[in-house]
């Protein structure tokens, strides 16, 4: 830097010690950000991340300069497009890109931006009395017409696609509609921690289903422990209950009698002579009196009326979505 002017030479150092002092280092485009808002974003994250605008061949130099001590860093310089400035924090990249997107706001749509989506004006009263405005609605190409005394737009149109460009007329009339597509905020290109680089696409998660594969990842893994016997905190009481029902099922199949399996033995031996007996109810002779006055106290018992069976059923559906619901809140509370 032998041949660089001094005050270069100076922004160059501050650079280097915001970029030494911080473990996660950006790169950030504030184009088309107002000063205000600019202020205003600055004022959010004082305390949190330092934002430093320079010119891109002194922050390229501060980056080489400091690959030395953070590996990598260097790629950075791959990623500076627009109004470039480092942020600094201490905050893992995540974090940080979604305090940058939530800070950014609404704004008019200027002549010569590019849409970054399709720009709809949509149905509906526009409030205006009829007037000129009419017809700079269908100039644009929003068909419009009177009615109830008010122009009205006839049907949900796009007035400018996907990256195409805003003209003069569309930005006059999307500002007279009060129509503000456009989102103005400190757009993070990339981050640096720990030799590795994120991009933006890879900061930018879903954060819904980023949950419902955290909660899906606990189930699988709760039943794979459970299945296989594995005790945790979480499964140790699912496992004991599983194998004592196992336990029990066995002892009932096998008739071993003990103080839990002697009752189901006896009922499961009694439904099966009272299942034989029904098969030879019919032959004279073949059961006795109270054998019979048995077969018909159970045919009763089976055959409820039909208001009871279908109060049972409601009572078990409700029983069914009382516990869904109680299992949906649990993983809830679980994963915050």
């Amino acid at each position: 830097m032998a041949h660089v002017a001094e005050w270069k030479k100076e922004e160059v150092n501050e650079l280097k010690g915001i970029i030494d002092q911080y473990d996660v280092v950006g790169i950030v485009d504030l184009m088309n950000i107002p000063a205000k808002q600019l202020q205003e974003m600055r004022k959010n994250l004082k305390g949190k991340a330092v934002i430093r605008m320079a010119k891109k061949n002194l922050i390229d130099l501060a980056l080489e300069d400091c690959n030395a001590d953070k590996n990598n860093i260097v790629d950075l310089s791959e990623h500076m497009d627009g109004q470039v400035a480092i942020i600094a924090t201490e905050m893992n990249p995540f974090k940080l890109y979604k305090i940058l997107e939530d800070s950014k706001t609404s704004a008019p749509a200027k002549p010569g931006s590019i849409a970054d989506e399709d720009i709809i004006v949509p149905e509906g009263d526009t409030g205006f009395e009829p007037g000129p405005f009419l017809g700079e609605l269908q100039q644009v190409g929003i068909p419009a017409k009177i009615d109830k005394g008010k122009i009205c737009v006839q049907k949900e149109t796009v007035v400018v696609k996907a990256g195409e460009e805003v003209s003069r007329q569309v930005s006059a009339t999307l500002s007279r509609l009060d129509i503000n597509p456009m989102e103005v905020g400190i757009d993070l290109k990339a981050v640096y921690e720990e030799e590795a680089i994120y991009t933006s696409d890879v900061l930018a998660i879903d954060e819904e289903q980023t949950l419902a594969d955290v909660q899906n990842a606990f189930r699988n893994a709760f039943n794979l422990s459970v299945n296989a016997a594995i005790p945790t905190d979480e499964t140790i009481s699912t496992i004991i209950t599983l194998a004592y029902t196992r336990a029990i099922n066995v002892g009932v199949a096998g008739a071993i009698m003990t103080s839990e399996t002697s009752e189901p033995i006896i009922g499961l031996a009694q439904a099966k002579m009272l299942a034989l007996a029904s098969e030879v109810a019919d032959v004279e002779g073949a059961i006795d009196d109270e054998l019979a006055e048995k077969l018909s106290n159970v045919a009763v018992a089976a055959a409820p009326a039909v208001e009871e069976v279908v109060e049972e059923e409601e009572e078990e559906e409700e029983e069914e979505e009382d516990s869904e619901e109680t299992a949906a809140a649990g993983l809830g509370a679980l994963f915050g």
